[in-house]
Parts: C-alpha cells; structure tokens; sequence
C-alpha cells in the first residue's frame, strides 16, 4: 500500500492562476471573477481514518482506500498530499481527531425546495392529494404559491442544508406542483448567487416542460400540453448554461432538466438531448419513476419510457442521468424487456440515480442495484427529499438492495463509492469524489468519536450502521470551509428554521386550489391520531 502520494500536477497547483473575466449577458452582471495573485494557505488535516484514492484511476471500477492515522494537505483549492508523514511547510493543521476525513458526497438529485414529498408520507393516493393538478385549476389558471424572494429563501435553506449534511456537490431537483408553469432564468441566477455566497458546488438550470397530467373530474388522468412553451423553457436553459457555466471560480456549473418525461413532447426530448451534446453538459431526465408515468407513457406512446427515450436516440451519445429506474419494462413487463432495456442503459453510458430514502418511503426499489452494477451501469446517488441526509441514504440502500437481491452482496463499500465516485463519474469529472493530489479539496470530516456512534469495527460501517448526517463536523469545498463544527459560519440556523416553518405552512395552504374535488386541508392532510 502506498502511504505518501505526491503531487503529479505540481505547476497547476502552485503556480499563480489567472482566470479571464467573463462578461455576462441576458441578465444582471454575476459577481466578477479572477484570481488575484495572492500566497495560498497551506493546510494539512490529520486524523484516525483517511479515505484515500488512486489519482490516476480514471477507469471503472475506481474505488477507495482506507489509511490509518492519515494526512491530507491541501494548498488553496487542491490536494497535494494524501498519506502519512507530510514534510513539506504547512500554514494551518486541523486535528480530526477520531474521524474518517473523506470526499465529500456528490448528491445528483437534491433537494432544492421546502419538501413536498413529506406531506404524501401517509396521505395517499397522490392524484386526489394535489400530487397532480385537478383540470379545473389548470382551467382557471395555475399560480405561483411563493414570491421571488420566498422562492430564493427556500433555495438558500436547501443548500444549508446539503452543506450540513457533507454533499458538496449538488444537481436541485424542485417541485413544479406549486409553480405557475416551471422554472426561470432569474431564480437560478439568484441561485447561483447564493451558493457562491454559502460556497457549495451548485450544478444548474431552470427545468422545463412541454406538459403536465391533470385529474379529471371523474377521477381520469389527461395531459394538458404547451408545446411552444417547453421549447421556450430550453432555450432558456440553454442561455443560463452559456451565461453561467464555469462562474464563481469554477462553482458553477450548467447541465439541462427536462422535467419528467410524460410531461414532454417527442420534439422537446430530442431537442434537449442535442443542446446537452452541442453544450457538453450533463442531462437529466426522471423516467421509470412510478406508475402513473408507465401508464401515461403506454397510452401515449404505446411502449416503455425507456423505448421511447432509446428510439428517439435521447439515449445516445448523452450519457443521461435517469432517476429512479425503479419502473423498467413498461406496463407489462417481462424478463426479456427488463434485461433488453438494462442493455440500453449500459450501452448508452447512463447513470442511473437512485434515491433510496425517497423510494422506500413509497414502497419503490431498485431491482436490482447488484445486477446493475454487473452490467457495467454506473450509479450514483440522490437524496431528493428531506433530510437530504445522503448517510441514510446509503444505509437505506444497502437494506433495500440485500431485500430485493435476496441476498449479502451489496456492501456499505458499494454505496459509498456510488455517493462520491459514481456521482463523480456521472458528471465526466475526475476532480471531485476522490481524495487525492490534483483533486479539488471537497472534503468531509465525520466525527467518530461521539459516544452515540457506538464502537468502531470498520469506519465507513459504523458510519453507514449507527451514524447519520448530524455527525458531520466539517465541510470544505474547494479548499474553503464552509461547515464548521456543524454549523455554516454567519447562518442563524433557528432563524432559518423558523422562516422555513411559516413558508412551509403557506405551501400546505394552498393545496386544496391544486387538489382534485378541492376538499379542504383537513381532508388532504388527516392526522395521524385524532383528537
């Protein structure tokens, strides 16, 4: 094993970077970026347990190692050294302590909005509780529920949130159910600002649509469709990307969301595949995702989501990111379709997103995490709902897979690797999910050494079997720390806890507008006990 990894990129790391100021179009100018020549602190970080890997691993399978007693230095935003025994001048040490010091967590559907999903936990079916819209809202006129200030708020709040929890890259997946339409260029801009502000490493991008189903008055479901105005939504996509990808010192990154397939035209999903190509951004599409989605997408199209998406060649030459997949085959699926659309997938280079929390939370699963994996399909993580604790999402994982599998072979390794790695792969970079020298120093600290953690056989277990995100002490990205001893420095957080609630409170509110029939809240939203 190999302790002591030097640097191989020693001129791009110490040599005084200088970046061209970009000018800004279509929008408010962003923050001016350059570097200005300036030393860089130096800083090592010293602890019992270091997830190290292989920095010129860029093949699968990549996959980590364990150093005990380790040493990590970084120099402004890079890593120069991962082992033991760094000798070299140091500006600043952190003691970890009885820690794992690991990469920090890539979260490639997060949640980026006040959950709304929680409110279905125990309130079912979603179609009669505003989880579609009722044809007579979409008759009179859908509105936004939030102001652009109350929109921005729950942007910040979400990224707190994620920053807390060790993701320090993320992809938002929101909520178009309280919106007038979908998502803008402004809000992301706003976005943008802020995650800058709070220093997380924010990939985004207004979604879009073509349409939306909604719940007729006898209960059927229909398709309301603006086709000019999803191909409006892309192209403002596509500006933001322009506008905005590589901003904020490289914190800023553009990928395209077409929202959910059944909402799409033919026309909208090729076009957005060819922009993702054209741009070289990454492409996400939910699909697969429930049982409403496979039974609108046979009555339209007559096949599967994913036949749709391979014979409209959305498929090719993307390599897609597709939550949930946890729908394959089509409204009547056989093993022969099953295992003919898992070939797709790993053909096309797809990353399939699984969100375990989320999906065991409405009785959906991954069938079967092993199988993809031994196909070759990379997969990566979301945590999509709250908490976006991507720990519990692991340890869901790992349960939910050995169930469906039936059997022991999926480790908390796998899941692991899938948070940092996958999510890495997922993106085409190798800069992020990894410690190692000429890797950005995205970095967690997990604090072992609460006596609630319990006694310590293997860290990465006993972080996945009795730990959760509130473990987290310590979150660098990009060489900055942004999460120190559990708190974000500057953030009242019972403050933002307490806006949160009243914004929460208005969302519920507004349901019955939304819902099918128009019940009260009372209806949509029984207690668990009564009175």
């Amino acid at each position: 094993m190999r302790h002591g990894m030097p640097c191989p990129y020693p001129f791009a790391i110490f040599r005084p970077a200088k970046k061209r100021v970009t000018e800004k179009t279509g929008h408010r100018p962003v923050s001016t970026y350059q570097f200005i020549d300036i030393p860089m602190k130096t800083t090592l970080i010293r602890g019992r347990w270091l997830v190290a890997s292989d920095p010129h691993a860029q093949n699968t399978p990549a996959t980590h190692r364990l150093i005990e007693n380790g040493e990590l230095v970084y120099a402004g935003k890079h890593i120069v050294f991962v082992g033991r025994g760094y000798a070299g001048p140091v500006d600043e040490v952190i003691e970890a302590g009885e820690a794992v010091i690991g990469p920090g967590f890539i979260d490639l559907d997060a949640l980026f909005d006040l959950d709304s999903t929680v409110l279905g936990f125990d309130n079912q079916p979603g179609w009669r509780k505003a989880r579609v819209w009722a044809s007579s809202y979409v008759a009179r006129g859908p509105r936004d529920v939030y102001t652009p200030d109350e929109e921005a708020f729950q942007h910040e709040y979400a990224m707190i949130q994620l920053l807390l929890n060790g993701i320090t890259t993320a992809l938002p997946i929101r909520s178009i159910l309280y919106r007038e339409w979908a998502e803008t260029y402004d809000e992301n801009a706003r976005a943008a600002e802020a995650a800058a502000r709070l220093g997380i490493r924010m990939y985004l991008g207004p979604s879009y649509r073509s349409g939306l189903p909604m719940v007729q008055p006898d209960g059927g479901l229909a398709m309301h469709f603006d086709a000019e105005r999803g191909m409006a939504g892309l192209a403002e996509a596509v500006r933001f990307v322009r506008d905005f990808d590589g901003a904020h010192d490289g914190l800023i990154r553009g990928f395209l969301q077409p929202d959910r397939i059944e909402g799409c035209t033919d026309a909208l999903l090729q076009a957005s595949a060819q922009a993702a190509r054209a741009l070289g951004v990454p492409l996400r599409l939910h699909c697969c995702q429930g049982q409403v989605e496979v039974r609108m997408v046979h009555e339209r199209w007559g096949k599967s989501s994913l036949a749709v998406l391979h014979d409209l060649g959305f498929l090719h030459g993307t390599r897609p990111l597709l939550p949930h997949a946890w729908y394959l085959g089509g409204i009547a699926p056989t093993p022969a379709q099953i295992e003919r659309e898992i070939g797709w997938l790993a053909q096309s280079g797809a990353t399939v997103v699984q969100c375990p929390v989320v999906g065991a939370r409405h009785g959906d699963v991954l069938r079967s995490f092993r199988r993809f994996r031994q196909r070759g399909i990379n997969i990566g993580l979301g945590t999509d709902t709250y908490p976006p604790d991507m720990i519990l999402n692991m340890h869901t994982g790992v349960m939910l897979a050995r169930v469906a599998d039936g059997n022991m072979e999926t480790s908390a390794a796998d899941y692991y690797t899938a948070a940092t790695l996958g999510g890495a792969k997922a993106l085409g970079r190798h800069d992020i999910g990894r410690l190692a020298p000429g890797a950005l120093a995205d970095i967690v600290i997990f604090d072992l050494s609460n006596p609630r953690i319990g006694q310590v056989h293997d860290p990465i277990q006993t972080m996945l079997l009795n730990g959760t995100g509130r473990d987290i002490r310590t979150v660098i990205v990009n060489g900055r720390v942004v999460v120190r001893d559990g708190a974000v420095p500057g953030i009242d957080l019972p403050a933002y806890h307490a806006r949160a609630q009243q914004q929460f409170n208005k969302l519920i509110a507004s349901y019955p507008e939304r819902a099918h029939l128009h019940p009260p809240v009372s209806e949509i939203f029984k207690p668990s006990f009564g009175e």
